[in-house]
Order: structure tokens, then C-alpha cells, then sequence
């Protein structure tokens, strides 16, 4: 068995340096978790903007407080300077890994990391993948750039696969406290992945290949993705039949065993359960399978945009009013409540439907005040506020998030008509149509 001595002893005294690459959603609350274990970290990005925000002190992810990384006597540094890759010992890749304009994976960013790092690997390193793939890419994209430089992985370098778990907003669950899952390319690789993640994470769970690492990070989003495709179908179901889906989930969780609820909603959401299905699917090919379950759901996740349309328009239809030229004022933009995430959002797949039929649109989040400019949409509009003055100059007020900062008593007293796609409103009336 290969002696991992060198690289174990600098991690448990903190000697060793930790370089981050990619310094979003991931790896920004990875650097603070090592910067406040005693280490000294190397943060690594393309985005410059970024790095002069951090290097000015402001969090460009309000949820994130980087106080920590100002109050570490210069123990945290930032740059896009990928030559300093061979002052750190730990590299650990925390890049997107998005879907392209087929659904397939796009693993440049993460390849293109790579390509950027291996000019600069030397022995005695550990380069750790934490972007969620297909099984397979650790050892296909990783592995042969690595040992293309003449390093020999297990031996001079080691290479492990360690899934990142965030859930961002949720104040219960961070980096620290979430278990991480890690598998090795060898049993040095795992056991010097195992010693790095095990000085700033509570539980490391340790599995015997990268191949079933890469395949957990799946399964933990594919079965969310099934299920919320099937809640949301039923939603559909009992709509038709006059039955409230949330009323159904809440009798139904009464059930002390054998039930997990989950809950329906206008789509999709996240860097995730939209796109990690498609990652599995894609590989599956290769091996001549077929992933009926999870394409089946990520048919129905990706129509419920054109649902809550459809609902919209019912709504209006009820005010003699058609979409086109109607006022329409979208509740939360962001993925999720409570955070200003707008990465795959279904609120800008539903806007652009709705801007296509000629609506007149306008939005309200407390977490984004702009619009962002994104890959497949651009609106330039800002958000507005909501009061009692506003909401009756709007046709329809459509909640698509459901940010607890709303004041959904006041919404409903003075808004026109509202679509209601979270389930905000349990008790029946006249103004709201439930989605």
C-alpha cells in the first residue's frame, strides 16, 4: 500500500495549503469551513469580479457571511492566478457542471479547470472533484490529465471524488455539519481524502470507489427529482377531479411509516434536481440502458412552466381578460425560498411564456433585486414592491416563490386575482386559483 505519510501528517498539523477552484455556492463555504479550521487557503476562480469583491470584503452570495475569511490574518487569498496551483496541497474542483443546449453534460468547465490546474501538479498533491457528474468522470477526465503530466495517480498524486451537499438558506444544515461522502481512485487516494474532509467535516463516509460516489450524488437528487414528478402529476390529477393536493399530503403524512411527503410547485429549481437526471441518463446510454423513471419525471418537472401558465390564464379568463396586455406581477424569482439562488428557476421559464403571449410583466423578490442576465432569458426589470397601493394595478399576482417576507394577508386583500403555485393560500376563495 502506498505511504500517504507526507501528505497525511501536513494535513493534521494544518500545515498543508488548500486551494479552491471555483469559488461559488460550493466552494466559497468550503474555504471559510478551512480557513476557520486553522488552515491556510488558496481560492481560485476565472471570475474576477468575484475575487476583487472578496479581496474588498463583500459577499456577492448574500446568504454567505464571509466575515471569516477577512478575520484570518491572511490566511485566505483569492485569485485567478492558476500558477499558484503548485504552492497548494489539496485541489479541490468545485466548478458547474451544467446541461448544454441538448441536455447533455457540459463538463468544460470542470475539464477546463483541469487542463488549467495540470501544468502545475507536482507529488505529493491530492486533487479532489466535488462537481456533481455521471460515474465514470473522475477516472475518464481526471485521471489520464493527471497522469499525462508523468504522475502516477495513487502514488504521486491522489485523486478522489467527494460529492459537495449544500443546501443553501437552510440554517440547520451547512458544510460543516452535512456528511460527505468520499471515494478514492486507490485506498491511499481514500485515505488521504478521507484525513483532508475529516479536519472540517463532522461525518466523512468513506465508499469503495470514485464510480460510487459519483453514482450516490445521483441517486440522492434523482429520488427527490421521481417523487416531485409524481407529486406534481397528482397535483394535476386531483385539480382535474376538484381535490386539494396539499390537503391529500398532509392527511397522507399523518401515516407514521411508509410516506415521505413531498410537495408540488411550478417546477424545478436549482443547480441540481434539474440536471443531475440528465447526467445519469446521458451515461446510461453507453451502457445500452434505459432510465424510464427518471425521463418520465423530467418530462412532467419541465411542463409544470406551461401549467401555471395555463392556470394564469384560466384566472384571467375569469376577469374577461386575455394574457396579452394583461398586467402580471410575479411573486419570487429565485429557485427556492428565502435565498436570491436563480440558477435554473422555473419563474423565468414561466415569464418568458407569458412574455411571448403578450403579457405585461413585472416581479417582486426581496433576495433579487435585479433581474440577472442568464443563458437563456433576459427581462430588464428590477423588482418592485408590493403594497396596497400597487397590487391592484395588476390583472393577476402569480406566487412562484414563497418567501416568508411577503405579507400574503395583504396580497390577498387587495390583489385582483392570484395564481398560487406553493400552496400559500389553504383556505378556498374566490380570488385565488391554486396551480
Amino acid at each position: 500500500m502506498t505511504d500517504t505519510t507526507g501528505f497525511v501528517d501536513k494535513v493534521r498539523d494544518h500545515s498543508a495549503v488548500i486551494g479552491i477552484y471555483g469559488l461559488g455556492y460550493v466552494g466559497l463555504p468550503l474555504a471559510i469551513c478551512f480557513v476557520q479550521a486553522g488552515f491556510r487557503v488558496i481560492g481560485f476562480d476565472i471570475d474576477d469580479s468575484k475575487i476583487r469583491a472578496l479581496e474588498s470584503g463583500k459577499s456577492y452570495l448574500p446568504h454567505i457571511d464571509i466575515s471569516p475569511l477577512q478575520g484570518a490574518d491572511g490566511r485566505f487569498q483569492a485569485t485567478t492566478d492558476f500558477s499558484r496551483t503548485s504552492g497548494a496541497d489539496a485541489l479541490i474542483i468545485c466548478v458547474p457542471t451544467p446541461l448544454d443546449a441538448h441536455r447533455n453534460p457540459d463538463l468544460s468547465f470542470v475539464t477546463g479547470t483541469m487542463d488549467s490546474i495540470a501544468p502545475w501538479l507536482r507529488p505529493g498533491q491530492l486533487v479532489a472533484l466535488e462537481s456533481t457528474t455521471y460515474p465514470g468522470t473522475t477516472e475518464e477526465e481526471l485521471k489520464p490529465r493527471i497522469e499525462a503530466r508523468g504522475l502516477k495517480v495513487g502514488s504521486d498524486v491522489y485523486l478522489v471524488y467527494s460529492p459537495e451537499r449544500e443546501d443553501p438558506g437552510n440554517p440547520h444544515f451547512t458544510t460543516r455539519n452535512i456528511p460527505k461522502v468520499c471515494g478514492g481512485m486507490t485506498e491511499a487516494c481514500l485515505e488521504a481524502g478521507v484525513v483532508l474532509y475529516g479536519q472540517v467535516i463532522e461525518s466523512v463516509v468513506p465508499v469503495s470507489s470514485v464510480g460510487t460516489a459519483e453514482m450516490t450524488k445521483l441517486l440522492e437528487n434523482i429520488q427527490r427529482a421521481v417523487n416531485i414528478g409524481l407529486v406534481n402529476e397528482m397535483k394535476i390529477v386531483a385539480d382535474q377531479m376538484g381535490i386539494d393536493i396539499h390537503e391529500v399530503i398532509e392527511a397522507a403524512a399523518t401515516k407514521p411509516f411508509g410516506f415521505v411527503p413531498y410537495y408540488p410547485g411550478p417546477g424545478l429549481g436549482g443547480h441540481c434536481i434539474p440536471i443531475d437526471p440528465f447526467y445519469l441518463t446521458w451515461k446510461s446510454h453507453e451502457f445500452g440502458g434505459n432510465t424510464r423513471f427518471i425521463e418520465l419525471a423530467g418530462e412532467i418537472n419541465s411542463s409544470m412552466p406551461e401549467w401555471v401558465v395555463h392556470k394564469i390564464s384560466a384566472a384571467l379568463n375569469e376577469q374577461n381578460k386575455s394574457v396579452k396586455d394583461s398586467r402580471i406581477l410575479i411573486l419570487g424569482i429565485a429557485y427556492k425560498r428565502d435565498v436570491g439562488d436563480m440558477r435554473e428557476s422555473p419563474a423565468a421559464k414561466i415569464m418568458e411564456l407569458l412574455r411571448r403571449r403578450g403579457a405585461i410583466l413585472a416581479y417582486s423578490d426581496p433576495h433579487v433585486a435585479a433581474f440577472p442576465k442568464m443563458r437563456e432569458y433576459d427581462f430588464e426589470l428590477h423588482s418592485v414592491p408590493v403594497d396596497a397601493d400597487t397590487l391592484p394595478d395588476y390583472d393577476c399576482v402569480v406566487v412562484v416563490t414563497d418567501h416568508m417576507a411577503f405579507n400574503y394577508d395583504l396580497i390577498l386583500e387587495h390583489a385582483s386575482s392570484i395564481v398560487d403555485t406553493r400552496g400559500v393560500y389553504r383556505t378556498p376563495h374566490p380570488k385565488v386559483l391554486k396551480a
